[in-house]
């Protein structure tokens, strides 16, 4: 009887993390706009109202004829510099799983003139 407690136990704490794990989102940035052109989204705004967690997904949308996505540092991001970017996205459909590392994320486009439009 003790061992089946335990066992119940075990399959109990395993299904409630299980659980957890399935409850990660996936987030379109910018929902139907995508990552899109000068001023239609403004992502801080964006990303203000959500809560993410490790284990959630970004989807980012674009044309790769006209945009990508650098994943920078906090300077790069206030300095609009995307010369050593932490990586690089140019699908045109790309998906960032977020990690355990705490802080935040910075993405800005990398072609000349979109960060300072917007």
């Amino acid at each position: 009887m003790a061992n089946l407690r335990k066992t119940i136990l075990v399959v109990s704490f395993l299904t409630t993390a299980l659980c957890g794990v399935s409850k990660a989102v996936v987030y379109q940035v910018g929902d139907s706009a995508g990552w899109t052109s000068m001023g239609q989204v403004d992502y801080q705004d964006w990303a203000a109202n959500k809560i993410f967690h490790s284990g959630d997904t970004l989807v980012f949308n674009y044309n790769n004829q006209f945009h990508n996505v650098k994943q920078v540092t906090h300077q790069g991001f206030e300095s609009c510099n995307a010369t050593s970017p932490l990586a690089t996205y140019t699908n045109d459909s790309d998906t960032v799983t977020l990690g355990q590392q705490l802080g935040y994320f910075y993405f800005i486009r990398g072609y000349p003139g979109h960060y300072q439009a917007g």
